[in-house]
């Protein structure tokens, strides 16, 4: 019979009847029962093929012993930076620590470490000697293989030999986790396990058969091999058609077996169908976890993108092929959420990765797997492309006719180019009807063509189509619903022309974002490669990368109307040439002189200074 709450003391061991736990689970996040975090999800899922869990979140680092505060686990260690790579939560693109984590009580900094999975797992292998230890999730995941950190601005070798851990499982884990875990239950030592698929590990000797990466040490030499490392490792993560990848460092091997299989929608219906309490445990009561804020009334309703943005690891950790829910599973999630006390009858979301994807691209990602060389949106949509929005139509309905439900928000995020492929579709007309809180946010990134071919987006001249029929659309509604387009500065590949001709566009659309998302490259993904090498790595084609002062200008002329950012706005212009966008004309972005707001700000100095003198 499933707990409560899985076990986070030896006190709560005790209480739940255990001699001691199967498997210790250490995460970096403070433990919220709910299917968005991940080490919560996957100790579920442990504990309902019978095994014995428990969660110790955020231990003190400082201190070897507090692991050992639950006591010496019978099978194995698990160990997870969180739902976000630790280095990201702590630090901002510009290197600054970030004043809140939204992953520990009360959104206080500084609970986990830098780099925890490398800590935790030093630790671990510490005070727990011949105890397996395998990490997992997003860190550990894109952490794989040798990659750029930007913290360290260096590139790094596979977090398997930082770490010092026996194992790891890249990916969604279910599939690796469940055979991994009846293997150690049943005797099987780690040389047996070493190939289940969807499992990283390092070996004395290279593998017979595989596809060889350049090594640590020829990336270090050139950037092109780490280019060639990066575009041969991407193109075999796939389920369907998936190799062994081999990368030596030194004189050991990182060996990634294929992918572990899709998890089938009965499979998936079942993790997301298991007993969570969709809170945090009682031991936050007086705190709380600001991330649950968001995602407590929110379904995820399937995994992996095809969307494939340059700037996003994500497909790289879930995949390119869908893995859809039931809508009987989603309804019986949001029937349960009615039960809530704190439920008001509106669920936030009900989506993935990308809201608007439910359905593989296509028949033959099923059959041989996604294309190695091409992508389903980019530059154009394939011929191929399955177009519809015809299930997620008709699960929105079902949801929104439930008892007790008021209203049901997307909010993860649509991809417009698909929903105008659509023609013939209804969805547009019902998600500005039903689905939207008074404005939707969608992610054009950028107005420069450049930029978005390299950014995996469509051009701003779709983002305008689509601006145009939605506003159609409200119009015919009588509704009164914004549009709030993400523009991001900084990206590979982007000049100051281009930023220039961006803060233009949103002069032009009389927009001015409130927050800017400035580029940050995190282990992973294209433009973090494209970021260290100055090369696309499938073209080899050279990109501008801007950094430092040019960076910093980027971002300010996204923002040029502040007056904290006229100085560097003044610099890009005058760099590029841009007298014409100086003054006070219609189309100037900044004046030659003070603003008014500068002005007002100094008068009160000026008078005071002279009081001073007289007396």
């Amino acid at each position: 019979m499933a707990l409560q709450f899985l076990p986070t003391s030896k006190q709560e061991i005790d209480a739940a009847g255990w001699s001691s736990l199967d498997f210790l689970f250490i995460s970096g996040d403070a433990y919220v029962d709910h299917p968005s975090f991940g080490p919560a999800l996957i100790s579920r899922y442990l504990e309902s093929l019978g095994f014995n869990v428990g969660i110790l979140p955020q231990p003190d680092w400082r201190r070897p012993e507090s692991l050992l505060e639950m006591g010496v686990p019978r099978l194995g260690v698990l160990i997870s930076s969180g739902n976000l790579d630790s280095m990201l939560n702590h630090y901002t693109a510009r290197k600054k620590p970030r004043s809140q984590d939204a992953y520990s009580p009360g959104g206080q900094p500084g609970l986990r470490p830098d780099r925890a999975v490398i800590v935790y797992t030093n630790l671990a292998k510490q005070v727990f000697k011949d105890i397996p230890v395998i990490i997992g999730g997003i860190e550990a995941s894109l952490r794989r293989f040798v990659h750029y950190d930007f913290w360290d601005d260096a590139l790094r070798r596979s977090v398997l030999f930082d770490s010092k851990a026996d194992i790891l499982v890249y990916g969604m884990a279910e599939h690796s986790l469940k055979r991994l875990a009846q293997g150690l239950n049943d005797g099987k030592t780690l040389l047996e396990l070493s190939l289940v698929p969807g499992i990283c590990y390092v070996a004395g000797q290279q593998p017979e058969k595989g596809v060889i990466l350049p090594s640590y040490e020829e990336c270090l030499e050139a950037k092109t091999a780490f280019a060639d490392s990066f575009r041969l490792a991407y193109q075999e993560q796939d389920p369907i058609r998936g190799k062994t990848i081999i990368q030596r460092h030194t004189d050991r091997f990182l060996v990634q077996n294929p992918p572990a299989p899709l998890l089938t929608t009965k499979e998936i219906d079942y993790i997301y169908n298991l007993p969570f309490q969709r809170t945090h445990h009682p031991r936050y009561n007086e705190t709380g976890i600001p991330a649950l804020t968001e995602v407590k009334f929110s379904i995820t309703s399937h995994r992996g993108c095809f969307g494939a943005c340059s700037f996003c690891a994500l497909h790289f950790h879930q995949g390119r092929i869908i893995q859809a829910r039931s809508h009987d599973s989603i309804i019986r999630e949001a029937t349960a959420m009615t039960q809530d006390s704190q439920f008001k009858g509106y669920i936030h979301d009900i989506g993935g990765p990308t809201a608007n994807f439910r359905e593989p691209a296509c028949k033959k990602q099923l059959e041989s797997g996604a294309c190695r060389d091409k992508q389903c949106l980019h530059p154009l949509a394939c011929p191929n492309l399955n177009v519809s929005h015809k299930d997620y139509l008709q699960l929105l309905r079902s949801v929104r006719k439930l008892p007790g439900i008021k209203k049901v928000f997307i909010r993860s995020g649509l991809r417009y180019d698909y929903l105008m492929l659509d023609k013939g579709s209804s969805f547009l007309k019902e998600l500005c009807e039903y689905h939207i809180s008074g404005q939707l946010k969608v992610a054009p990134e950028h107005a420069s063509a450049k930029a978005t071919a390299l950014m995996g987006k469509p051009s701003i001249a779709e983002y305008d189509r689509f601006r145009e029929k939605y506003e159609r659309m409200n119009e015919s509604l009588a509704k009164k619903q914004y549009l709030v387009p993400y523009f991001m500065s900084g990206h590979p590949g982007t000049t100051l022309n281009d930023a220039v001709f961006l803060a233009e566009y949103m002069r032009d659309q009389n927009f001015q974002p409130d927050q800017v998302q400035e580029f940050i490259p995190t282990p992973g993904s294209l433009s973090t490669c494209m970021y260290y090498t100055g090369l696309e790595p499938f073209t080899k084609k050279t990109v501008h990368i801007p950094k430092g002062e040019e960076k910093a200008m980027q971002r300010a002329l996204l923002q040029y109307k502040k007056p904290a950012n006229r100085e560097l706005v003044l610099q890009a212009l005058r760099k590029t040439g841009r007298f014409d966008l100086i003054g006070t004309g219609r189309k100037c972005l900044v004046t030659h002189g003070q603003t008014k707001t500068e002005k007002w700000k100094r008068e009160p100095e000026k008078k005071v200074k002279k009081r001073s003198i007289k007396r």
